[in-house]
C-alpha cells in the first residue's frame, strides 16, 4: 500500500501555526511539505468524487518511512468539507490543532490582509456589516480573506472534527503556551507523533504582524462585541476540551 502523510496541522490561522512548523522542521525524525501550506484538501477545484493524491504526495519524501510526515494548513479546520476529505484519505491521520483567543486571532487575522491589501475597511466594519461578504462566496458562507470572526468559532469546528476522527488522534493546542513556553509544547507533538523528544530549541515568533499604521485599533466594543458572539461557542469548546478563552 502506498505510503500516506502521518499528520496534518490543521489549524487555527493566526495561531502559532507557522511557528509550530519552523520548530518541527529541526525534529530528526520529522518530516515536512515542501511549503508549509500545501492547500490540498481545500482546493475546490479537484475532483472530490474520485482524488487523485499524487499532487498531493509530490509534495512529501513519503518513501522515507524513517520519519512522521506532515504539512500545516491552517484553513483546513475552517474550510467546508476539508475535514471530511482528510478523513477519506487516511482515516487514521493524526491531526494538530492550535488555537488562540478568537478575539486576538480575528484582530490579527485582520491586520494581516489588511496589510497585504485584499482588506481596506475598518476592523470594526468588518465584524460587523462586513460578515455578509460571505453569503455572497463561494462555498456560500465560508470566505478565505474576510472570515475574521468565523474563524473563532472553536467550539462547533472541534465537534466537526471529533465526529469524523476519534479523539486520541486529535491534538488540541494554545498558541499562547507554544508560544511563552515551546520546549513542553513540542514534547506533547513528540509524544502524539511517536517520535524521540526534540531537541532544545530557542522561542521564536514567525510571521508576526507588519508594523503598518493601520486605519482602527481594537476597540472595547469590538471586544464586546466579539465576546457577546463567542460567548455559547466557548461554551461549547470548554464541555468538548476543558480549553476555554471566555473571560473569567
Amino acid at each position: 500500500m502506498e505510503p500516506k502523510v502521518d499528520f496534518i496541522i490543521a489549524g487555527a490561522q493566526k495561531a502559532g501555526t507557522t511557528a509550530l512548523f519552523d520548530y518541527l522542521g529541526e525534529h530528526p525524525q520529522i518530516g515536512l511539505s515542501d511549503v508549509k501550506e500545501v492547500h490540498f484538501f481545500d482546493d475546490e477545484t479537484r475532483d472530490w468524487a474520485a482524488p487523485d493524491y499524487g499532487a498531493y504526495h509530490a509534495r512529501f519524501g513519503l518513501a522515507d518511512r524513517s520519519r512522521r510526515w506532515g504539512e500545516a494548513t491552517p484553513i483546513y479546520l475552517y474550510w467546508k468539507n476539508s475535514i471530511e476529505r482528510i478523513a477519506a484519505y487516511n482515516p487514521a491521520i493524526r491531526l494538530i490543532v492550535l488555537l488562540r483567543d478568537p478575539v486576538a486571532r480575528a484582530f490579527s487575522h485582520w491586520k494581516m490582509e489588511f496589510a497585504r491589501g485584499a482588506e481596506t475597511n475598518p476592523f470594526a466594519w468588518c465584524i460587523r456589516q462586513g460578515r455578509q461578504r460571505l453569503f455572497e462566496a463561494e462555498p456560500w458562507g465560508f470566505h478565505r480573506e474576510f472570515s475574521y470572526v468565523e474563524r473563532g468559532f472553536y467550539g462547533e469546528q472541534i465537534e466537526h472534527l471529533l465526529n469524523l476522527f476519534p479523539a486520541d488522534q486529535l491534538l488540541l493546542l494554545r498558541a499562547e503556551d507554544l508560544e511563552a513556553t515551546p520546549g513542553p509544547v513540542l514534547e506533547r507533538v513528540s509524544a502524539f507523533l511517536g517520535v524521540d523528544a526534540p531537541p532544545p530549541v530557542q522561542a521564536r515568533r514567525v510571521h508576526v504582524g507588519q508594523d503598518i499604521a493601520y486605519p482602527s485599533p481594537l476597540t472595547p466594543a469590538d471586544e464586546a462585541l466579539l465576546r457577546c458572539l463567542y460567548a455559547a461557542d466557548m461554551a461549547r469548546l470548554k464541555a468538548l476540551t476543558g480549553i476555554s478563552y471566555a473571560p473569567e
